[in-house]
Order: structure tokens, then sequence, then C-alpha cells
């Protein structure tokens, strides 16, 4: 399994890129937004890979980040959900905003990119729902306990998965102190955060 690749960015498209490595020129196909986080031909780029083997050919997909990464393979296992379907996804919303979508059940914006449909759409945010939390960072070892004395731990655990889902440390604690967190876990706490800041 070809993990990682680095080497020189040699040429870039809408869809594709190839790195030069060590001589040989890669070619792989990513999202809008890897694509758009490159350089600029010519400089040194290192991406998360993806290797898929099919009867015709073997194809490799590139991703600026490894979150984006782990949800392009959730997204897979996903039924009627394949490579191309996948990548459209991800070119339409980063990582952040498409665990808004699941957590706040927006079908709407994700029916809105192309070729998805309502149904589709559905279906991601039901068999993506539990899974979304493996790109929150969330910690808690019992997701439905609720809290008692480990009430600061939890928020901790909140503000923790925020950051790692891309928010600055300053916006997470202010985003949690703004909402009731009694009698939450940490994943209803992010749950909440999400659900009140994609109704801004």
């Amino acid at each position: 399994m070809i993990g990682r690749i680095t080497g020189v960015l040699i040429e870039k498209d809408d869809s594709f890129l190839v790195i030069d490595c060590g001589g040989v020129g890669y070619e792989l196909e990513a999202s809008k937004t890897t694509i758009e986080s490159l350089p600029t031909l010519g400089g040194e780029v290192s991406v998360f890979t993806h290797l898929t083997i099919r009867d015709d050919a073997h194809l490799l997909y590139a991703f600026s980040s490894l979150q984006e990464r782990s949800l392009f393979r959730s997204l897979l296992k996903v039924n009627g959900v394949g490579t191309k379907m996948a990548l459209v996804i991800l070119s339409g919303m980063d990582v952040i905003s498409f665990v808004r979508c699941v957590q706040t059940e927006d079908s709407g914006a994700l029916s809105a990119l192309p070729g998805l449909g309502k149904k589709t759409a559905e279906r991601l945010i039901v068999e993506m729902r539990d899974k979304v939390l493996n790109f929150v960072g969330e910690t808690t070892p019992d997701r439905e306990r609720p809290l008692g004395g480990d009430a600061i731990g939890s928020i901790d655990d909140a503000i923790s998965g925020l950051i790692a889902l891309g928010y600055k440390p300053q916006n997470a604690s202010k985003y949690v102190r703004q909402i009731e967190t009694k009698g939450l876990t940490s994943e209803g706490i992010i749950r909440e955060v999400l659900r009140a800041l994609a109704s801004r």
C-alpha cells in the first residue's frame, strides 16, 4: 500500500495532479479542496494517498490531510458511494463542513452537490452519523455516559475535538461556553456546538 508521496509538483488540473518522485511521475486523482491547497508548479509537495486496484487500472488518490483521506475511506463504505462521488463530496465541502451537515442532518446542503440526490444525502447522514465522531477527536471512553463529576473533563474533550476539526483554541472554548453543557457527553457538546454554528 502506498500511503504517502513526497516530490516535486509538475502538473495539476481541476481533478488530478502529477508528482515527480525520484524521476517517476505519479498521477493522482484529487478533490478540488486538495488541489487548491497545493503550491505552484515546481514546488515540493507531500500528500497522503489511497490506492484502488481494479481489473483495468491501479488508481492513486491524493489528500492534503489524514482527516480528508479517512473521510474518503469512510464514504466508500456507504452503499451507493464510489470513488467519484466521494471526490465530489470532498470537492464541494471540507471535512468540517461535512461533519456539520451530518451532525445537523442538513440533507439539503449535501443534495446540492453535483450528482448527489436527496435519497443519497439522507443515506449518508444515517450511515455516517456515528462515523463522523472519528473526525472530531472524540476521546470519551463511554460516549453515552451522562456527565457527573467528570463534567470538566468532558468539556475539555469537547474543546479538543473542536480544535481537531480545525477551530482555533480560543474560538472552540468560546463556542462551548455559549451552550448549555449540563448532562451532555463530550460528543453531545460537540454536536450542540456544530448545530448552533450551522444555524447562524
